[in-house]
């Protein structure tokens, strides 16, 4: 009996061979990525409600490069009432609300001040015009004097010099003696010398009456021009408007002492603007010339940016807007409307509806719906200028792809939407 055969030894043989282990090593790979990418999708998605969002479609279209702000309406000019004259107030001949016409009287004011004063500058202009008569009579009481010495003077210059010229004659011939031919010729240039005195007395005489009358007539002015500025003042103790308007803020009652300078009212006149804040975002764009429009009734109206102020407050500046043609009929003082203020010229642009997004998404991104809307997927995106209506749209997107517009607050960072 051999017992070779008994020897051998016999190979235990594995329940699986090589090749399916392969196989196996294969599918488990497979299911670990499965599940990695089905974990990982899961975890950047969201299941979201489709009727709690609003889809609009990108476009193309003309870009109208416009902010729409609140503007209101007040007066163009507002001239203010000021007290010339303080005083008592006597009547109020108009009443606060009513339209005026420049000149009409207001008020009327007393102030026994300025009767005393006036009373006072009479006096004075009657007792200068006397002082005047009185001057001017003596003047002339005087020159008269002078006039009538002088005519004597001038006599007795003739009789001395037929004098003088006679006993020259007869001193030559020695008719005479040399005395008498002295006392003549002495006589002679005495009398010679008085009117030449006299004269310069009366030219002097000339100058001084003319000074004096001229002082005299000075103060005459004087007083008379005094007198006009007291009547002047008793004149502005009626408070007149200073142009045509509205009568406002009227605060003077009947009894009431109003003081020099004291503001009583107001004259709203019949021009009128509209006041805008803009946002200080626009401070570089915005500019006199600027063209602006409302719709009131159906009927749209054109403005014109007149003014804008320098000073930023509250975020905000003034800018003030005038009518370029007509006005609406019944538009009052105090009325808000909403303008449409054209920054740019209009350009063909790819245009994306507003919407709350913006404000989670600062405008870098949106999420894309897909055809079925179904599905809507993040992505960057670049945005431009923007109005009331439309976002312009430079980067990222394509004419005809859906965008979710509405906020992305409770999104988070999700880059995938399911939309159930």
């Amino acid at each position: 009996m051999n017992n070779q055969g008994m020897d051998t030894k016999i190979e235990k043989r594995s329940r699986f061979s090589k090749k399916m282990m392969y196989v196996l090593l294969g599918l488990s790979v497979v299911l670990f990525a499965l599940v990695w990418i089905s974990l990982r999708v899961t975890s950047s998605s969201m299941d979201v409600d489709k009727g709690g969002v609003t889809i609009s479609a990108v476009r193309k279209g003309e870009f109208v490069d416009y902010i729409r702000v609140v503007g209101q309406v007040i007066p163009d000019h507002i001239i203010y009432l000021d007290a010339i004259e303080g005083g008592r107030v006597e009547e109020r001949l108009i009443e606060e609300g009513a339209q005026v016409k420049a000149g009409d009287v207001i008020l009327r004011l007393s102030n026994p001040l300025l009767n005393i004063g006036i009373l006072q500058s009479e006096a004075d202009l009657a007792y200068q015009e006397n002082e005047l008569r009185n001057t001017r009579l003596n003047m002339e009481q005087e020159h008269l004097r002078l006039k009538q010495e002088r005519i004597m003077l001038n006599k007795e210059w003739v009789q001395k010099q037929r004098r003088y010229q006679q006993n020259t004659h007869l001193y030559e011939r020695q008719l005479i003696s040399r005395e008498d031919y002295l006392r003549a010729e002495e006589d002679f240039h005495t009398v010679t010398e008085q009117i030449n005195v006299l004269d310069e007395r009366i030219r002097q005489d000339m100058q001084l009456r003319t000074k004096q009358l001229q002082s005299l007539n000075e103060n005459i002015q004087n007083i008379r021009r005094s007198l006009q500025l007291v009547r002047e003042r008793m004149e502005n103790l009626k408070v007149k408007a200073p142009a045509d308007g509205q009568l406002g803020n009227l605060e003077a009652q009947i009894g009431q002492s109003i003081a020099q300078g004291e503001r009583i009212g107001q004259i709203i006149t019949p021009e009128l603007k509209i006041e805008a804040r803009i946002d200080e975002h626009y401070v570089e764009r915005i500019h006199p010339g600027l063209s602006a429009t409302f719709e009131r009734e159906g009927k749209k109206y054109r403005l014109s940016m007149s003014k804008v102020y320098p000073e930023v407050q509250d975020g905000q500046f003034r800018t003030d807007l005038h009518f370029i043609a007509e006005r609406p009929v019944n538009i009052r003082s105090g009325q808000t409307y909403h303008l449409d203020l054209q920054l740019g010229d209009s350009a063909e642009a790819l245009l994306l509806p507003r919407g709350s997004f913006y404000q989670s998404s600062g405008g870098g991104y949106v999420y894309v719906v897909d055809d079925e809307e179904k599905v809507a997927r993040l992505r960057h995106i670049r945005l431009g200028r923007q109005n009331p209506l439309y976002y312009e749209v430079l980067e990222g997107l394509l004419p005809g792809e859906k965008v979710i517009i509405s906020t992305y607050d409770f999104y988070g960072k999700n880059e995938r939407l399911n939309l159930r």
